[in-house]
């Protein structure tokens, strides 16, 4: 468990390291870490954020993290892509954060952030300030088509699976389904998604805004994969289809009838 106290100290740690280093240019603590975000954070709580060098240095710095806290307590250091990175200390406390110069940020997407530091340009603040736009924009749905996308993996899901393909097949279901349904309900019932939500990942507290759909989503997934295929497409009709025009219900009878559902 990562106490307050130390959350608060690896924070500071993180930017003392930052501000350390003549080649870093930049810190911006993301989602729970931020200050905005306080309030939210529980003992399962990481550390997301961003490290920015300077321009075109990515390459020739990355791989050196001599700059992350703690070092004798890491336990664990992998990269995820070009840019991307991961780090567990003995504690199980977890960095997940991504290590570049600013270009290589241009399509990111940021909701709560403190930056801690910056250079004279402001370079960290104005990729924040892009970032966040960019999350505003994309924090819309097209419940329509996200529903009418839920029977087609949905569909294939269920067809890989009796062809024994269960890995593809549960990956169909469990993962794309179930994003496109929970993205579904929030662009259908809009007005419910509280402040809470995230605005780049609609799963992340979906439970808070939608509590009884949540705890029906969650079961389904906990069954043998056909079952569980069975329960979402059930879900999907009982609470979207009633009094929407949009549902594809004609498509919805076709998938059924397809793959043996009642």
């Amino acid at each position: 468990m990562t106490s307050p106290e130390r959350f608060q100290a690896l924070s500071e740690g993180l930017t003392a390291g930052v501000e350390g280093r003549e080649d870093l240019i930049g810190l911006v603590l993301l989602g729970s870490a931020s200050d905005e975000a306080k309030s939210r954070r529980d003992e399962w709580s990481d550390h997301d954020f961003f490290a920015l060098v300077e321009d075109g240095r990515g390459p020739e710095i990355r791989p050196d993290l001599s700059w992350l806290p703690e070092q004798d307590r890491l336990v664990l250091t992998a990269r995820e892509g070009e840019i991307g990175f991961a780090a567990v200390y003995d504690d199980g406390h977890v960095f997940e954060f991504a290590f570049s110069d600013a270009a290589e940020l241009a399509g990111a997407l940021a909701g709560d952030a403190t930056i801690t530091v910056d250079d004279e340009s402001g370079t960290t603040a104005a990729l924040i300030a892009e970032s966040r736009d960019r999350a505003a924009a994309g924090d819309r749905f097209d419940p329509g088509n996200d529903v009418r996308l839920v029977l087609v993996k949905l569909l294939i899901g269920v067809g890989r699976v009796r062809r024994g393909e269960a890995l593809n097949g549960n990956a169909f279901i469990r993962v794309w389904a179930t994003q496109l349904l929970v993205r579904a309900i929030r662009g259908r019932f809009a007005s419910a998604s509280t402040s809470l939500r995230d605005t780049i990942d609609p799963v992340r507290r979906f439970e808070r805004d939608f509590p009884e759909w949540g705890a029906g989503i969650a079961a389904a997934l906990d069954l043998p994969v056909q079952d569980a295929a069975h329960a979402l497409f059930r879900l999907t009709r009982e609470i979207l289809e009633p009094g929407w025009d949009e549902f594809p219900s004609r498509a919805a009878d076709a998938v059924a009838m397809r793959l043996g559902w009642d």
